[in-house]
């Protein structure tokens, strides 16, 4: 399998293709390519049975798709962890590295990776680690765009992609940081951080992409 189909199924994985259908607009928008290249790729994917195309409704990964999903952003997610907990990359750095390193690693590489950093169960954007057979715990789906002003919550994840990684961590919004939401229009969500007291305005595509528990 290629790095670029590699790319597109862990996208798919991220923006929760594993449980449900989401659409080729999303895809467009997480990686940041042209919806042409989006639909040929799915096309490549369906053929080889990775995904399914509903037209009008949706793609979603096949069994064997989503495992070869999980195995592929777990080997990504541990570098992260590595690169972090071990070299001392900043959180907001070790996207692109990562990128890099995932798509040389064996399952064997891999299995002393994840023993050598501890286990670790989530990557330092909150993404849960599946393990050595492409199981996972549940995460949230709730995107942050969803909410409505006077709703509460945290930040659980964002979507593993370089751009937004570097906006979020630009407006100074942190995984795990609780929020009240403020205010929204039809181009922004606005945020107060519970523990700056700062109100911070977030791009409703970007908001799209960042995943939230609601306070019950």
């Amino acid at each position: 399998m290629t790095p670029n189909k590699e790319d597109y199924l862990k996208m798919i994985f991220e923006l929760g293709g594993d449980t449900a259908l989401i659409s080729n607009k999303q895809i467009v928008s997480g990686l940041d390519v042209s919806a042409a290249s989006v639909s040929e790729m799915i096309a490549k994917l369906v053929e080889q049975h990775y995904v399914t195309h509903t037209p009008y409704q949706g793609i979603k990964l096949t069994a064997s798709g989503q495992k070869n999903a999980a195995l592929l952003v777990r080997n990504h997610r541990l570098w992260e962890v590595f690169l972090v907990q071990s070299l001392g990359y900043p959180v907001d750095a070790i996207h692109q590295e990562a990128e890099k390193l995932e798509h040389a690693t064996t399952p064997e590489m891999a299995l002393r990776l994840s023993k050598m950093l501890g286990d670790p169960q989530y990557c330092p954007h909150g993404g849960v680690i599946p393990d050595g057979d492409g199981h996972y715990f549940d995460q949230s789906r709730v995107p942050l765009a969803s909410l409505e002003v006077g709703q509460k919550g945290h930040i659980e994840r964002v979507v593993d992609e370089a751009a937004l990684i570097d906006y979020i961590f630009g407006l100074g919004l942190h995984i795990e940081d609780h929020f009240t939401v403020v205010a929204k229009t039809d181009d922004t969500i606005s945020l107060q951080q519970a523990r700056t007291g700062k109100t911070l305005p977030i791009e409703l595509k970007r908001a799209n992409h960042i995943f939230v528990d609601l306070a019950i």
